[in-house]
């Protein structure tokens, strides 16, 4: 295990980058994009299913969140485990095929425990995609092209939300939520063949410097009791995690339930929805995304304090324009102003989870990519819509027409705490101290 005084490895000539990887990488981005759109076509989709089931914001906020992240999370720890001791590819083939079906039962729900039942096994299936993915795509490309690549890689996200903004509510309008769950699970099913058919399993370790090959120093074994205690002893790992989860816990509880938002209290259709919400989500944080990992690959090796201190300024820049959106009269101007939010939320993730892999050996990669997805989303996606639409709920009897309005204010301040933890985070990223 390397110390936080360690430099980044220079990447070995033979694992330049092949045609081949940018082909995994595809792919890999690819079953992300449906890993996603798998999980957020609930809350695309938030109105019909509420209008049929009889739910309420509260019960929607546990169903996308906490409900969801128990198994989400927690199982993925244990998925990782097995992925660096086995064969990645494997472990993320079965798991895309397990979140599909769940995703087809989803649509089959005919109460809100089943749903629950089915929205659990969604975060059964999907505990085991991005941690194998993480450590494949990071041993086919070498250390200096590894940011844009698993920057190019958490564009699944955005293209997720898009499609599943444009997707879902098409198929909504035009013949009913239940038929969205069954296709996009049609599809997850096809694309976990493929990627079992088509995608190798690669050496651990291969675009490393020869010196990450062997894995942690001797004496030390790549286990979830010393990936936990890496995480807690090891300050610069404990606050990117903290922060990124702060993070997390505005952008998923916003994405829980803007769609719900505009519909109810800015008179959006689902048609309009459809078009301009999801180009606007398609834009915005795939530029976001993008940007952000260029800049970690061009400037962090230089000034490594940028690991924190990009995403704290893009979190400031945004605060006002989450506070304008909330506040517009009608969709069309708050669409215009959730797009800047929705462009500089996202420059955490690339950050937060290059710096990551870089600072940890190549065997430790999937546990250590599990442990920050662990912690990221327990806070980000098991609190944040969980928290909204409890907060809604208990607003409503005194504000029944604008609950849902006010309990967006609630996120400002959670946006301050997300601040903090990046500026103290930039704060630890000394050049004599960290990694790259």
């Amino acid at each position: 295990m390397r110390s936080d005084a360690t430099p980044p490895p220079v990447a070995a000539p033979e694992a330049r980058t092949s045609r081949y990887a940018w082909c995994v990488l595809a792919l890999l981005s690819f079953v992300y994009v449906l890993n996603f759109l798998d999980r957020q076509l609930l809350s695309i989709l938030a109105k019909p299913v509420q209008d049929d089931l009889g739910i309420s914001d509260g019960q929607l906020g546990r169903l996308g969140g906490l409900y969801f992240a128990a198994f989400y999370c927690v199982l993925g720890i244990p998925v990782a485990w097995l992925a660096d001791r086995g064969n990645r590819v494997r472990v993320l083939t079965v798991a895309c095929a397990l979140w599909s079906l769940a995703t087809i039962g989803c649509g089959l729900a005919r109460s809100y425990p089943q749903l629950i039942a089915a929205r659990m096994s969604v975060g059964v299936g999907e505990a085991g995609g991005v941690p194998p993915s993480y450590a494949i795509i990071s041993d086919y490309f070498p250390t200096g092209r590894r940011g844009i690549a698993l920057g190019l890689f958490n564009l699944g996200p955005p293209i997720g939300q898009a499609l599943g903004v444009a997707f879902g509510a098409r198929i909504a309008a035009a013949y009913d939520w239940r038929l969205a769950f069954v296709l996009l699970g049609a599809v997850g099913l096809a694309a976990a063949a493929m990627v079992g058919a088509l995608v190798r399993e690669p050496r651990r370790g291969a675009a490393d410097a020869p010196s990450l090959h062997a894995g942690p120093p001797a004496g030390e074994t790549v286990s979830l009791r010393n990936t936990l205690r890496m995480f807690a002893t090891r300050p610069i790992l404990a606050l990117v995690s903290l922060a990124a989860g702060a993070t997390q816990f505005v952008t998923y509880a916003t994405l829980g339930f803007t769609t719900l938002f505009l519909m109810r209290e800015k008179a959006m259709t689902l048609d309009e929805i459809a078009l301009w919400y999801a180009v606007m989500l398609a834009v915005c944080v795939s530029a976001g995304i993008l940007l952000s990992g260029r800049l970690i690959d061009r400037l962090a090796a230089r000034s490594p304090q940028l690991y924190g201190l990009l995403p704290a300024l893009a979190l400031m820049a945004a605060v006002p324009f989450f506070i304008a959106f909330v506040w517009a009269p009608g969709w069309p101007l708050a669409l215009a102003f959730l797009s800047v939010p929705t462009f500089f939320n996202y420059f955490y993730l690339t950050p937060a989870v290059t710096l990551v892999q870089n600072a940890v050996p190549a065997r430790q990669r999937t546990l250590a990519g599990a442990t920050l997805l662990l912690i990221m989303n327990l806070i980000g996606l098991g609190l944040g819509p969980t928290w909204l639409g409890a907060v809604s709920d208990w607003l409503r009897p005194a504000h029944p027409a604008h609950s849902l309005q006010l309990a967006f204010y609630s996120l400002v301040p959670f946006y301050m705490i997300a601040i903090a933890l990046h500026l103290a985070l930039a704060y630890r990223l000394k050049p004599s101290t960290v990694l790259p």
